[in-house]
């Protein structure tokens, strides 16, 4: 079943991603890099959200389940936060002349990523299952306050109109399903880990 979503999803992103290369290239005014930067911060913060949600989740039901989708989801999070990084960074460059201008919407977004990297560096320290995953719960929720605050500091609802703003959204939709995929994957990889994990601590006690 898994396997049959990562299908289908990977057919509906790589045509949508045809369809929005179309028109960010051809008919769609002002610079490509735009609707990539927008649509990976977006995927980036709709990521963290749900990445809060597993990790309450945890808290609330005790099940590793939860801790390793929040981190699968973490993961992926980062990546596209680091793409909206990036891509920020060279518009930054070709706009002004500088990789880096301290711009509200860069500084805040790096904070953040720097908060959920740390998130894993955290989870690198601690070796006992249940003491991992019940701080790294907490972390991601202190995490994702710096969330509403890259949101509201993006602002993007008074600078997205017409076909631009329909763009944008359908490469985040593009995106979304990437995102989905790749979380899926390394899901199955965390849930694999873990069972690796406890068949060592099973061994090394008998």
């Amino acid at each position: 079943m898994r396997s049959k979503a990562i299908y289908v999803l990977s057919v509906l992103a790589i045509v949508l991603l045809v369809k929005n290369l179309h028109a960010m290239l051809l008919p769609v005014p002002d610079d490509p890099m735009l609707y990539f930067q927008l649509a990976a911060a977006f995927t980036a913060f709709t990521c963290f959200a749900a990445a809060l949600a597993a990790s309450i989740l945890y808290l609330v039901e005790g099940d590793f389940w939860y801790d390793s989708l929040a981190v699968a989801i973490t993961e992926v999070s980062i990546a596209f936060a680091l793409i909206d990084l990036v891509t920020g960074s060279i518009r930054t460059r070709l706009i002004w002349g500088a990789w880096w201008n301290w711009d509200a919407r860069l500084t805040t977004t790096l904070i953040c990523f720097l908060l959920y990297l740390s998130y894993l560096v955290l989870r690198t320290a601690i070796d006992e299952p249940s003491r991992r995953a019940r701080l790294s719960a907490v972390f991601s929720i202190f995490a994702f306050a710096d969330v509403p605050i890259v949101w509201f500091v993006e602002g993007p609802g008074s600078t997205l109109r017409g076909q631009v703003q329909s763009t944008v959204y359908w490469n985040w939709v593009a995106l979304l399903m990437v995102a989905s995929i790749l979380v899926l994957l390394r899901f199955r990889q965390e849930e694999m880990r873990r069972e690796i994990d406890g068949l060592r601590r099973l061994a090394h006690a008998v």
